[in-house]
């Protein structure tokens, strides 16, 4: 099992718009794409960033095949629309992780 974790900072101020937008609209269009088999959506609660909520989006691909079609085939297009829309308002770092066990 490949997981493709999204870290995003998001700002006080835009907080509650990006959450609900996530929830209602980006969300289901990455599992949309058929490349993830579910996701889980997690809040970070230490450390307590200086400011704004920082949360974790978990993916979860069946190979690498999968997650390689999403970042060719939907990835730039859809991290577009969330940098349309927030700008540096909601900061994201990317890490890949295999499941071991």
């Amino acid at each position: 099992m490949i997981i493709y974790n999204v870290t995003v900072n998001v700002e006080a101020g835009i907080h509650e718009d990006w959450l609900h937008w996530m929830k209602t609209i980006h969300l289901p269009e990455v599992m949309a794409t058929g490349c993830f088999k579910q996701h889980r959506f997690l809040k970070l609660l230490q450390p307590t960033p200086e400011e704004g909520v920082t949360y974790a989006i978990q993916y979860f691909a069946a190979s690498m095949a999968d997650y390689q079609h999403y970042v060719d085939q939907f990835a730039p297009a859809l991290q577009a629309q969330t940098k349309a829309r927030y700008g540096d308002k909601a900061f994201a770092f990317r890490t890949l992780l295999e499941d071991v066990l």
